[in-house]
């Protein structure tokens, strides 16, 4: 069995963070029942261009493989019976939501532990369930400026800088993910459930970690850096070699010692001004320029070859098709297949939550397509589906059509 094949999660989810956090969850193997609204076309994410014919979108397939999908209105009183009843033999209720909604649809434990004391509630919203922006909606780009990571980004010359990838909204369905496990942890423990309120805003402000601390405790003033340099360990930053760029990182003394040897300057190691990362800091404007000169002299071929020889932390700065075919991407099976009606063979990424053995993968489920399976999970006679779908429960007889 994968690791989390006894777990029965509804998800009433939609676009990127919260099915981001699911993912990795039905990747070990849990039931992952996407509960999607009938009348606006269900989640989201199957219309985002530029890949998109009809309800399927590549985009919607990176988030939701390995899933189920069911129609449901919850607002409804035959969508709210169908819900309820999935309550009672599921282990947790996830949704990414505005922070108000939740308790407005009732889906929170006040709600359901009535029905099933042991159910964990994850709610991962963009400012959480309490304070002054909880009612706000929250989006990636604006979090990323809130929480102050927009002023490190970039070049010192430029304006603040959005990271190229969505890391508050992934990094938030991991930390949603992991709630969900500690919670599920502690229901079986203890048999009682209880709320997650996990917010995109408080992923991002956790994540300021070390810069946070010197911040609170000493006054320090982060800033953006020239060249992606780490704030105070020197050099630990991108160079630009004859023909593109690459990454040096000296973490520690003995990574030092070693670039200055394997470069050909070991006069650097004797001068007063670089002996250590504290007088390197204080002269990183005398040193840097040096081994610029340096860097610009080959190719980022022979520098990385030469420094991973030496056991200096290097790497190339590679674009998306470079890192999706490096060896060690594929040594690693980062990279699935799944077969697809629309698109044929799908590749994508894959978590890299790891237990056990590596297991297949489905496609992401069509809008509905689990209704037969969970109308029989659920033990429904075929006399009392025919009424829940005349009480409009799953919308109209068609599954509902995006406006």
């Amino acid at each position: 069995m994968r690791p989390l094949e006894d777990v029965r999660i509804i998800a009433v989810e939609q676009y990127g963070a919260g099915p981001f956090g699911s993912v990795h969850l039905a990747d070990l193997g849990a039931d992952v029942l996407k509960i999607e609204e009938p009348g606006s076309g269900g989640d989201v994410g199957r219309y985002v261009p530029p890949y998109a014919q009809g309800e399927d979108s590549l985009f919607y397939e990176t988030f939701n493989r390995n899933k189920r999908s069911l129609s449901l209105d919850l607002g409804k009183p035959a969508g709210r019976k169908v819900f309820e009843d999935l309550v009672r033999t599921s282990d947790a209720v996830y949704s990414n939501l505005r922070g108000d909604v939740p308790a407005k649809i009732g889906i929170t434990y006040a709600d359901l532990s009535h029905l099933n004391p042991a159910i964990v509630c994850c709610s991962l919203t963009g400012f959480g369930m309490t304070g002054p922006r909880a009612k706000q909606p929250g989006y990636d780009y604006i979090l990323q400026g809130l929480a102050g990571w927009m002023s490190l980004t970039g070049d010192p010359d430029g304006p603040p800088t959005k990271s190229g990838l969505s890391l508050v909204d992934y990094c938030g369905g991991f930390v949603a993910a992991l709630s969900l496990m500690a919670g599920l942890h502690a229901a079986r423990r203890d048999g009682v459930g209880g709320d997650c309120d996990v917010s995109l805003y408080d992923t991002a402000i956790s994540m300021l970690t070390y810069p946070a601390t010197w911040h609170l405790n000493a006054g320090y003033t982060p800033g953006r850096t020239k060249n992606s340099a780490h704030p105070s360990l020197v050099p630990f930053q991108a160079f630009e070699a004859s023909d593109g760029w690459f990454v040096v990182g000296c973490a520690k003394e003995k990574f030092w010692v070693r670039l200055a040897e394997a470069i050909g300057m070991p006069e650097l190691l004797t001068d007063p001004r670089f002996t250590d990362f504290a007088a390197r800091g204080v002269h990183k404007d005398e040193l840097i320029p040096l081994l610029e000169k340096r860097f610009r002299e080959d190719t980022v071929e022979h520098w990385t070859g030469l420094l991973v020889a030496a056991g200096v932390p290097t790497g190339p700065i590679n674009d998306v098709a470079q890192a999706l075919t490096e060896e060690h991407t594929l040594a690693r099976g980062l990279i699935a297949s799944t077969e697809h009606d629309v698109w044929g063979e799908v590749r994508q990424v894959v978590s890299p939550v790891r237990f056990g053995e590596p297991a297949g993968h489905r496609r992401a489920p069509k809008r509905n397509e689990s209704f037969d399976s969970v109308m029989t999970g659920l033990g429904y006679s075929a006399d009392t589906v025919r009424e829940l779908v005349a009480a409009g429960a799953f919308g109209s007889a068609s599954g509902g059509s995006r406006p």
